[in-house]
């Protein structure tokens, strides 16, 4: 399968000898190539900066700015780098040969030229380069593929937060971080109440519009720098970094308020829910997330046991 039509690739043919430029155009359309001209080297230089050719045929020798400067010039730019550039020159000097090489160019054809031996050398440099845009363009493709399987090996399919897997590697991160610069480290272990009575009453539906909700409400209130995920059910982890438990209760007290006095309408009706939030701190001598996380357990279940609809701090030793 061809890689490529001649009539959707563009080539630029720059020649300061009028009768070159005719020639090349002549053999180029018969394929059935589009072609743009230019006369010397600050008019090609302008002509790939806003044509932007698919392939340069591009004379060695010209006045003012000859082809070797213009190459230089094209490969510098970034943008315009991967244009495949041919020389065409009567010069045989081994030289210049070398020069056009060390320059950028991909080939070097010698005047006078068979037009055969042209067309074959315009249509490898083309397949090339078709060939690695097609290549790059599926490694692209696979890398973003990657990313996504990625996301979604570490992300809850319901609610699109971190799942308990990334959120427990992310926490020994912190965790790391805390030892290293003795940084203040807080963790909110957030349960919606009864929310098994809601699936009852309402149905899974709204339960996971209850979830949906809640997330979104607490995501609302965190920083960016902190990592935020299901733990499995109806329960939540929020990280927050560099967070002392002063902090961490405002921040859980400003979530569970605004959670309190907001609902959810289904049918017309009006579905309102509470939390119930265990707020604990990372404490020099803790090894993994686990001891920080216990203690939230412990707060959350004294949250539960008081009533629920509350906020619990793990007490400082």
């Amino acid at each position: 399968m061809a890689l490529f039509k001649p009539e959707d690739c563009l080539i630029l043919v720059v020649d300061d000898v009028k009768l070159n430029l005719q020639i090349v155009a002549k053999i180029l359309d018969n394929v059935g190539y589009e072609c743009s001209f230019a006369s010397n080297g600050y008019q090609a230089l302008k002509r790939v900066r806003s044509a932007r050719p698919d392939l340069i045929l591009l004379d060695l020798m010209m006045p003012e700015m000859d082809g070797l400067e213009v190459c230089e010039k094209i490969q510098a730019n970034p943008e315009l780098s991967e244009i495949p550039i041919i020389f065409i020159s009567a010069s045989q000097e081994q030289e210049h040969l070398l020069q056009a090489f060390q320059k950028g160019a991909v080939d070097y054809v010698a005047k006078p030229f068979h037009s055969a031996e042209l067309l074959a050398r315009v249509r490898m440099h083309l397949e090339l380069k078709y060939s690695r845009q097609k290549l790059k363009n599926l490694l692209q493709e696979q890398v973003e593929l990657v990313k996504q399987l990625e996301t979604l090996a570490n992300t809850d399919p319901l609610t699109g937060v971190w799942n308990r897997r990334y959120l427990l590697m992310i926490a020994e991160q912190e965790i790391k971080r805390s030892q290293l610069y003795n940084f203040s480290f807080a963790v909110l272990l957030i349960d919606i109440d009864h929310f098994k009575k809601i699936n009852d009453t309402y149905g899974h539906s709204i339960g996971d519009d209850v979830i949906i909700f809640m997330t979104k409400t607490v995501l609302y209130h965190l920083q960016s720098t902190d990592c935020f995920g299901r733990f499995g059910g109806e329960e939540f982890v929020a990280l927050l970094p560099e967070t002392d438990m002063d902090e961490a209760m405002i921040v859980a007290e400003c979530i569970r308020e605004n959670i309190k006095n907001q609902y959810i309408t289904f049918e017309e009706q009006k579905v309102s829910i509470t939390i119930s939030i265990g707020v604990s701190s990372y404490r020099t001598g803790d090894k993994n997330i686990d001891s920080i996380l216990r203690r939230a357990d412990q707060a959350l279940y004294q949250a539960k046991h008081e009533g629920r609809n509350r906020v619990i701090s793990c007490p400082l030793e």
